[in-house]
């Protein structure tokens, strides 16, 4: 059988183009991700990033669900910690209103206080391969927290630091509504109470939002796409404490970041700019707006600027259809995933449109 991919968009920006140029590009490939055959369109969510638009998911959703007529659309994620529950109810509750019964709430931790349940450590392994699947040393984003560019970007998000269990309580009871105090006083969400939504937790590590997802019931979206090392230790732990809730068995999606083309050498020099936009990331800058292809983009990198961004684009997917196809069906039976999330990102909109098409016609063929 084969398994449904669907679609991640940041609605990246590009060199010499502006935040207006990359949402339109967004919608427009929405509308060819729809005829193409993907079964979800999701949108990411980043603040204060000079490359990336898609800073807002539901305002974006919005505008996606009327260039389109029926893919499901969703966030991955919302960030919940720079949101009260009721707003990202009354968002979400808003866009199911006008398009009932096309939204996923994809929830990510972000921001949110750590109060993991204990779990026993996962030693720490180099890079290895899985029945096929690279799975890359393991990469720190301790020192990238710890920035003081980091704690300038907290004081202007606001945190609101409540723990994501209670987050994710207080959304699934005023999805339920209505709220009552101890007098009988009530409170409904309006629009929100009621909507037709699919909650979806998304998570890059084995830790709370795969245990809270299991423990519940809902879908679970693995980072491998962010967070490769650690991919299946994220599925392992959310299948290990899965319990039938809202779904009756798990339900795993897993991303990837894919650049497809006619042929392998045509692939790699679309995806050529990818280390340098990884590194932009990963150096504290925030993603910068993704270059063109050039031939000396790398001429004064390091070791240690290579080593950075190693594990990201080991586990790139690049090539023809067929080559990346087949590194997908890896990816999918290592991880068991129900479901692939593609992300792709090139320099050119057509090449980015094209590279989605490719995939989409040799997976379904």
């Amino acid at each position: 059988m084969t398994v449904p991919l669907s679609v991640l968009d940041l609605s990246p920006l590009v060199a010499g183009g502006g935040a207006g140029d990359a949402l339109r590009r967004t919608l427009d490939l929405a509308r060819h991700a729809e005829q193409a055959g993907y079964a979800r369109y999701w949108v990411a969510e980043h603040h204060l990033t000079a490359g990336v638009a898609s800073s807002q998911p539901a305002l974006l959703l919005g505008q996606i669900a009327a260039a389109t007529s029926h893919i499901r659309l969703g966030s991955g994620a919302v960030q919940t910690g720079y949101l009260t529950p009721l707003a990202i109810v009354e968002q979400f509750g808003l866009l199911d209103a006008l398009y009932p019964g096309r939204f996923d709430l994809g929830l990510g931790r972000s921001a949110q206080k750590r109060t993991e349940t204990p779990r026993e450590p996962v030693p720490v392994a180099g890079a290895h391969v899985v029945d096929g699947l690279l799975i890359p040393e393991p990469f720190s984003f301790a020192p990238l927290l710890a920035s003081a560019r980091s704690k300038l970007f907290a004081s202007l998000l606001g945190g609101a630091g409540t723990g994501f269990r209670e987050v994710l309580d207080q959304i699934q009871a005023l999805l339920a509504g209505p709220i009552r105090d101890a007098e009988g006083n009530e409170a409904h969400a309006v629009p929100g109470e009621g909507a037709d939504l699919q909650i979806w937790l998304l998570g890059s590590s084995g830790g709370e939002s795969a245990q809270i997802a299991g423990a519940r019931g809902l879908p679970f979206a693995a980072n491998y796409h962010v967070a490769p090392a650690s991919v299946l230790e994220a599925v392992s732990a959310y299948r290990n404490a899965f319990q039938p809730g809202v779904l009756p068995a798990p339900r795993v999606m897993v991303s990837a970041d894919v650049v497809v083309a006619a042929d392998d050498e045509t692939a790699r020099q679309l995806a050529s700019p990818y280390a340098a936009w990884v590194h932009s990331i990963r150096t504290g800058r925030g993603a910068i707006p993704f270059p063109a292809p050039a031939e000396d983009l790398y001429e004064s990198w390091t070791d240690d600027d290579r080593a950075l961004v190693a594990d990201r684009t080991a586990t790139q997917f690049v090539g023809s259809p067929a080559t990346v196809a087949a590194k997908l069906r890896t990816l999918q039976r290592v991880t068991g995933a129900d479901e692939l999330l593609i992300t792709t990102i090139t320099y050119d909109h057509a090449d980015r449109v094209r590279s989605y098409e490719l995939l989409a016609k040799k997976w379904y063929g």
